[in-house]
């Protein structure tokens, strides 16, 4: 997990009055912490994952109106003595603190200090969506906990997403192993154990596996305690792999806004490809860090490169169909071969987590043995395939 927490997550600053600003930058630089300045309101990732952020009253109402999240680390500061309207903007975002620069100056580097970057130990998050029903998205979350587990990455942790998804529990043959489910699970003021849960946890192969039941109705999963489970995972230093499937709600919306690296996976076909659009676009809008996976076999010839340029996401890996995995699916349960397409895809998402330069936008296909459509395709654009459709 090392690699790729190499360079710290930086604090935002938003802050209007110059002679504040510069008092920002100031501290910033005394507690050599970096600092990014963006002009509104920031992209919900870029919220999410910044060390420590500092407001002025006017970003703070501006921030929260723009339905920023509440979170840790966020600091109001004031030029003056701070009144009434900035408690009441700390308010409203949620600001932990509310600081008069320069006299509190040591109380900023103290912030800065304590929410530093993560250090070798400290976990990762993986997302794992699906274009459409069946794409293999939790087979694929599975996998790469799996392969986690196996290559010790440190502790693993395999959170069930989709509360109507059947459960990982079944797709792993662990449904008859005592445990808690998600339904059973109870957090206390909003925080969980990362070493309680993996005492309570099934186990597959050194992975913890936090599944959905099968009750009816299903249990919806709640946006505190999914929060919880993740973070208490990250802040243990545990990768944290997340099957989303198709979901979208308050609960996956946490898991896109935190994660590390967002995978969709997409079956070679036009219709999936056409779904693609749209998941995509809402995956990107809550995260940049998204990359494609292509799954054969592709019936009408799509090719994945084709597909991820009309998709404009940039492509991971494509990989054939494994024969036999569903028949193994349906008798004993996931295990993870040493060889085959299913270790490639997880392999190659684990690869892209450690990648500093993940989101290069034109990466090749990696083996033309990979591609599921290595042949001329029926239609020999997608996206004008899509746009015949009325996709776009």
């Amino acid at each position: 997990m090392n690699s790729r927490t190499a360079v710290p997550p930086r604090a935002l600053a938003l802050v209007s009055g110059a002679r504040l600003r510069d008092e920002v930058r100031r501290i910033a630089a005394a507690a050599d912490h970096p600092l990014d300045e963006p002009g509104g309101p920031p992209a919900r990732h870029a919220w999410s994952a910044a060390s420590v952020i500092v407001l002025d009253a006017a970003a703070a109402r501006s921030c929260a109106a723009a339905g920023c999240p509440r979170r840790p680390g966020i600091l109001l500061v004031s030029a003056d003595e701070p009144g009434l309207p900035e408690w009441q903007a700390a308010t409203e975002v949620g600001a932990e603190q509310v600081l008069s620069l320069p006299r509190a100056a040591d109380a900023l580097i103290a912030a800065f200090a304590a929410h530093d970057a993560r250090g070798p130990g400290d976990g990762a998050v993986i997302a794992v969506a699906g274009a459409c029903g069946g794409a293999g998205a939790s087979t694929l979350a599975a996998a790469v906990a799996l392969a986690a587990a196996v290559r010790q990455h440190g502790r693993t942790l395999l959170v069930d997403a989709a509360p109507f998804g059947g459960g990982l529990d079944l797709l792993l043959g662990l449904e008859r192993t005592p445990g808690l489910r998600w339904p059973d699970l109870v957090i206390e003021n909003g925080r969980v154990s990362a070493a309680a849960l993996h005492e309570a946890l099934p186990g597959a192969a050194g992975a913890a596996v936090l599944s959905c039941g099968r009750a009816t109705p299903a249990v919806e999963l709640a946006p505190a305690a999914v929060r919880a489970v993740v973070e208490a995972g990250r802040a243990a230093g545990d990768l944290v792999v997340c099957d989303l499937s198709t979901e979208r709600g308050p609960h996956a919306d946490h898991i896109l806004d935190t994660a590390d690296l967002v995978i969709l996976l997409v079956p070679a076909r036009l219709r999936a490809t056409a779904a693609a659009e749209a998941v995509g676009a809402h995956l990107t809008a809550r995260n940049p860090q998204v990359s494609l996976v292509v799954r054969g076999p592709a019936p009408g010839g799509l090719r994945a490169g084709e597909m991820a340029r009309a998709l404009e996401l940039p492509l991971l890996v494509a990989v054939p169909p494994q024969p036999g995995l569903a028949g193994r699916l349906e008798s004993t349960g996931l295990t993870l071969r040493r060889r085959g397409p299913l270790r490639l895809a997880a392999e190659s998402v684990l690869a892209a987590l450690e990648r500093p330069d993940r989101r290069a936008r034109t990466p090749a296909v990696p083996s033309a043995r990979a591609d599921p459509a290595a042949r001329t395709p029926v239609r020999p654009d997608v996206s004008d395939a899509l746009h015949q459709t009325g996709a776009h």
